[in-house]
């Protein structure tokens, strides 16, 4: 029996350092990312409801992919878990407008979940992916 490459954490160092968890784990040229709510770097969520949380998550899952070397074209797969789908869908063109903000026009398979609680009980959102990083661009921490 052959195994498959051996998985490497990513954890940038702009991120809340993780304890029991990584932000992402590479292997081979998969990147799976974590899921990520709205925590800075004090490991508090931020204020300002939908639209600032998706900003801050999803700027939390671009960070752990630029720590491995991808960019936001790499993203193969993002599924975000709503606490309240209606307010997200009520901002949607807010939200619409960080994604392009901070990722240009790259739309990668997507699923929205709705879900009655998240780790943080004030976090309203929670997103994880899965990106394909080129060797080319490919950063292995050692």
């Amino acid at each position: 029996m052959t195994s498959g490459p051996t998985p490497i954490p990513i954890n940038p160092a702009s991120l809340a350092r993780p304890s029991g968890y990584s932000h992402g784990t590479l292997s081979g040229n998969t990147l799976y990312l974590g899921g990520q709510t709205a925590l800075d770097k004090d490991m508090r969520i931020v204020p300002g409801g939908i639209v600032e949380q998706f900003r801050q998550a999803f700027g939390n899952v671009l960070a752990t992919l630029a720590e491995a070397g991808g960019v936001p074209e790499d993203l193969v797969s993002i599924t975000i878990y709503l606490t309240d789908i209606a307010d997200y869908q009520a901002h949607g063109r807010e939200i619409g407008k960080v994604w392009r903000e901070l990722a240009g026009p790259v739309y990668p398979a997507m699923a929205g979940i709705g879900t009655t609680g998240l780790w943080q009980p004030e976090a309203m959102i929670e997103i994880l992916g899965v990106a394909v990083v080129p060797d080319e661009r490919l950063v292995r921490p050692s």
